[in-house]
């Protein structure tokens, strides 16, 4: 199976968040999507971000405090069907969706796509359909009964390594699409690896924040911190699962390219390298 080609999408723009350091500018901070071309398999979305109904109805969709707290732009141009008719594709030809975790902004957009079939952790859903009505999961965002591919990491059928990481194999897609679950975050959060060429592309989802987290220096973003701290389940789990990351970039660094799903500074400086 060929890649053809990865789009780096921002489905949905959030509120606006200052650097710690001189040189880059202020920027809102983003949903950050991959849309992935493929010579067999069809479309794949990794993440969908805000959706047009989180854009026409907010307040039933996404919910009252998570609009104040992330301030969301709601612009139904940043959707991820929008975007992907813009780039010259037949929405219904995406087939895949790979999630990182359930949170409102990372799945906002599956009702767009009903035809695609949805792969993620089982402990992901099996949380969110336990608390489908709270601050953190919306059931409106899976009221259409997506078509759920879910997978156990312990499963040794289905996981191998990668770089250290366990890794698990996706039903349907071949071995250039892994889900790699990196643990804190929430109860089924995972990475999603895709390889682009001669190196891997690996979305972190929200297993960091920040850039700079993943220097030697560890630094967290002061504002983007309060969210990850404050809707972390486990603090020693997404430590940990960050510290083995900054391993990860530091051993294979040129083979492994990281990136979170809200900094909006990776977001620009992957997309310009992929010629958007």
């Amino acid at each position: 199976m060929k890649i053809l080609k990865v789009h780096h999408l921002n489905c949905g723009s959030v509120r606006t968040v200052d650097p710690t350091y001189e040189g880059p500018a202020a920027a809102p901070a983003v949903n950050h999507c991959l849309l992935v071309e493929t010579e067999a398999d069809g479309l794949v979305l990794v993440e969908t971000g805000l959706g047009l109904g989180d854009v026409r109805d907010p307040g039933a969709s996404l919910g009252a405090d998570w609009i104040a707290m992330a301030a969301p732009v709601l612009d139904e141009e940043e959707t991820a069907v929008r975007q992907v008719a813009r780039l010259g594709h037949d929405p219904a030809a995406v087939r895949h969706i790979l999630l990182t975790h359930l949170d409102v902004d990372h799945c906002g957009g599956l009702p767009d796509f009903p035809g695609a079939r949805v792969h993620l952790l089982a402990g992901e859903l099996a949380a969110a359909r336990a608390d489908a009505s709270g601050h953190r999961y919306r059931s409106a965002h899976w009221a259409h009964e997506p078509r759920w591919v879910t997978y156990d990491p312990e499963d040794a059928a289905v996981t191998e390594d990668w770089f250290g990481f366990a890794s698990v194999r996706l039903d349907g897609l071949p071995s250039e699409f892994r889900l790699v679950p990196l643990g804190g975050h929430t109860a089924g959060h995972a990475g999603v690896a895709v390889r682009d060429g001669d190196r891997w592309l690996l979305h972190c989802g929200d297993a960091y924040y920040y850039h700079r987290e993943m220097t030697a220096a560890k630094e967290p973003h002061p504002v983007m911190d309060l969210v990850q701290t404050g809707s972390e389940v486990h603090r020693e789990l997404r430590l940990g699962t960050q510290a083995r990351l900054r391993e990860l970039v530091r051993d294979h660094g040129d083979e492994v390219e990281v990136f979170s799903a809200h900094d909006p500074w990776e977001f620009a400086r992957l997309r310009a390298a992929a010629g958007a």
